[in-house]
């Protein structure tokens, strides 16, 4: 048996057997979307293959730096940091190809904290999608910087005049992709193998930064490959003696890195239902709505779509990024891009999302948001002609400007309430108001050169 013919706990079961392996690898993704985990013992594998297994709950109570979260309820000093039950994915089972003869599973957060599981959240919806009659598609595409630094070396450069992969203005070089064609060569491997191939993967326009499509998949296996190739993407670079990033904007010099989403839906019977050929642009009342919905939630839960405080950086004007709750017909200004096709091609891409989202969660936003649409039949209003960031747009379209107002506007959104329940928008909102006083207490280079001789 091989691991993409595993469906249940007991095909799990026969090939771990049959592999006599001594450890398999487990991983769950927090809040911030870093993956958490560890090695387990084939014996206790196979045990928890069967009833779950406990993971210390610290992991949904601290931010991306193990600091712990001050404001949340679900856990804390006051629980005493309690293990939490995770439920382990036996189709989730990957080869991990520098590993020998090593698997790797996904789990999931159980019982009460799946109501603050990320993944948990977006099967919610992914739930709701099916009871409408919809089958979402979704296709995550990643803009990342790689540099020719280590983790020490970062951190004794104090994160300044890092070392690019490859320096200059070469956006879909032939020559840099070959020049360095070991680490795309592994990149790819490692996808391939893995189960997140990638469509495309090319050098984008600044110092090496690099651009992955990854394959369209239904719902939570797109999310799982997008989570899945932000993390294994940075081993494949640490492993050949790079280092990549996914924050939003790096560097004030260079665009910020987008986390795009291209999304489609399909009804019951597989028939795509964003086509019509006889509507203008091809876009079906369905997709209207599903746009419509999108344009009118995404201010206020942006929070879930820009999460860090480094998101609003790259919301400017300029950068390849929208900077308002803005729709257009194959313009790559706005925030959302419909795209004119045929039954299989046509699509909206969400362009809002930077890389530093967790796949879960924005995915679960970009998806709830259009299906309000679709169930409130919301009326779409003409699309953005031209440079969206030469115009004005109504109150309602603007984004909150920090973080610290998304988190407000998410926990006050009825909306995000009654699609993702209340246990997960006041834990995740919580989540986000500490990031934004973690970061109010850091005196930044730019305050000291500012002020610290001449005030």
């Amino acid at each position: 048996m091989e691991p993409k013919d595993v469906r249940t706990a007991e095909d799990a079961h026969a090939l771990i057997s049959a592999r006599r392996s001594a450890y398999v690898k487990v991983g769950v993704f927090d809040a911030d979307g870093v993956m958490r985990g560890k090695y387990m013992s084939r014996h206790k594998f196979l045990s928890a293959l069967e009833q779950g297994f406990g993971f210390c709950d610290v992991v949904l109570g601290w931010d991306c730096q193990d600091q712990l979260y001050d404001n949340v309820t679900y856990t804390g000093w006051h629980t005493g940091y309690p293990d939490a039950p995770v439920r382990i994915l036996p189709q989730s089972v990957r080869e991990l190809p520098f590993e020998d003869n090593t698997l790797f599973f996904l789990g999931e957060f159980a019982e009460a904290a799946e109501a603050i599981c990320p993944r948990g959240v977006l099967r919610r919806v992914l739930d709701r999608a099916a009871r409408m009659g919809f089958d979402p598609l979704a296709g995550f595409e990643y803009e990342f910087f790689v540099f020719a630094e280590d983790a020490h070396s970062i951190r004794a450069k104090n994160y300044r005049d890092l070392k690019p992969m490859a320096p200059g203005y070469f956006g879909y070089s032939v020559l840099r992709n070959s020049v360095q064609s070991e680490f795309y060569r592994e990149l790819l491997h490692t996808c391939e193998t893995m189960g997140f191939a990638l469509e495309g993967l090319h050098e984008e326009t600044g110092p090496g930064v690099l651009e992955a499509a990854i394959e369209v998949d239904h719902g939570m296996a797109a999310a799982d490959k997008a989570a899945l190739f932000k993390t294994f993407t940075k081993i494949v670079a640490q492993r050949c003696g790079f280092l990549a990033t996914f924050m939003a904007k790096w560097s004030p010099d260079w665009p910020g890195q987008s986390g795009h989403i291209h999304l489609s839906l399909k009804d019951a019977g597989g028939r795509a239902v964003f086509h019509d050929p006889k509507a203008p642009h091809g876009m079906s009342a369905t997709m209207r709505h599903f746009v419509a919905g999108q344009q009118r939630l995404m201010p206020e839960l942006l929070a879930m779509i820009a999460p860090t405080v480094n998101s609003f950086t790259r919301l400017v004007p300029g950068f390849w990024a929208p900077t308002e709750a803005s729709w257009g017909l194959d313009n790559r200004t706005c925030a959302l891009r419909a795209i004119p096709g045929d039954p299989k091609t046509q699509r909206v891409e969400f362009r809002v999302a930077a890389a530093d989202a967790n796949p879960y969660v924005v995915l679960a936003a970009a998806l709830a948001s259009g299906l309000w649409g679709i169930q409130h039949r919301a009326a779409l209003p003409e699309p953005v002609r031209g440079n969206a960031y030469d115009q004005q747009f109504p109150e309602e379209l603007q984004f909150p400007r920090t973080l610290w107002c998304a988190a407000q506007r998410l926990k006050a959104s009825a909306t995000a309430r009654d699609w993702f329940g209340d246990a997960f928008v006041d834990h995740f909102a919580a989540s986000r108001e500490w990031e934004e006083r973690a970061f109010r207490k850091h005196v930044s280079d730019w305050e000291l050169e500012r002020y610290f001789e001449i005030i």
